[in-house]
């Protein structure tokens, strides 16, 4: 496991703890009966919100993840995860299920495929380097 990860990272046990972490968070937030109420009086605040959740996901992994079918395989875990918990919300009572929920976490997880590409991918690794 050790030989896909970015070899410059120091803390990279950190990185992964703080990462299943979040997925923790955002699998706990799509299926609780009582989901946090943010008024930001935005049109279409809940796209946002699935975006910005599924962005930082797939950001997040794509920084210390860059094998290129380690990605791939990321971007299909995440894009599968983000239609399994819209599904498991419309069994419930207190959450239904949305075909747009499903866009917005899809298109999380494509900007961030994006910004991989990019210098952007070696955040953690300056962030290492800052606090040396």
């Amino acid at each position: 496991m050790h030989a896909v990860i970015n070899p410059e990272f120091r803390f990279k046990w950190l990185w992964l703890l703080i990462g299943y972490g979040l997925i923790v968070l955002v699998v706990y937030l799509s299926l609780t009966g009582n989901p946090v109420r943010i008024d930001t009086s935005l049109p279409y605040q809940d796209k946002l919100f699935h975006t910005l959740a599924y962005f930082v996901l797939a950001f997040w992994f794509l920084q210390i993840y860059h094998i290129k079918h380690h990605m791939v395989f990321l971007v299909v875990f995440l894009l599968c995860l983000g239609v399994l918990m819209e599904y498991l919300q419309g069994l419930g009572p207190a959450r239904y299920s949305e075909a747009g929920d499903m866009a917005a976490n899809a298109i999380g997880v494509v900007i961030a495929l994006a910004l991989s590409r990019t210098r952007l991918r070696f955040m953690l690794v300056r962030l290492e380097r800052f606090i040396k």
